[in-house]
């Protein structure tokens, strides 16, 4: 078992099966590399692309790195008064809109691949 599949593995439920789901569809089906960082599961591919956060009442949000540079022509990224990620909620595998989520992370691999991602963060 991976480092991220121990982590998922740490939850229970409906939140465990939301993870799962989504950890086998970035990996197994789009080829995303994985890794922990900053105690979450991370995805990506030329740079970070994803994460996935565990978050109250047992949901799970997916979380893109680059939101603010995406369309969201699906409307259904929020940002949550973040700058910079945005993400989508769920609590249960089947309130997951494949569809919707397959057009939002093909436009974030093209950026990922296109754009190089530059880091906004001053260095001190």
């Amino acid at each position: 078992m991976s480092e991220v599949e121990d982590f998922i593995y740490q939850f229970e439920g409906d939140q465990r099966k939301v993870m799962l789901h989504l950890h086998h569809w970035l990996t197994m089906d789009l080829n995303l590399a994985e890794k922990i960082r900053f105690k979450i599961p991370f995805y990506y591919g030329r740079s970070w692309i994803c994460y996935l956060n565990p978050v109250k009442n047992n949901k799970v949000e997916l979380v893109f790195v680059r939101g603010n540079e995406l369309s969201n022509d699906q409307g259904i990224l929020q940002n949550k008064g973040r700058k910079q990620v945005y993400g989508i909620e769920f609590e249960k595998v089947s309130e997951i809109p494949m569809q919707q989520l397959n057009e939002i992370i093909q436009e974030a691999i093209l950026l990922d691949e296109t754009k190089p991602y530059k880091s906004k963060r001053k260095l001190k």
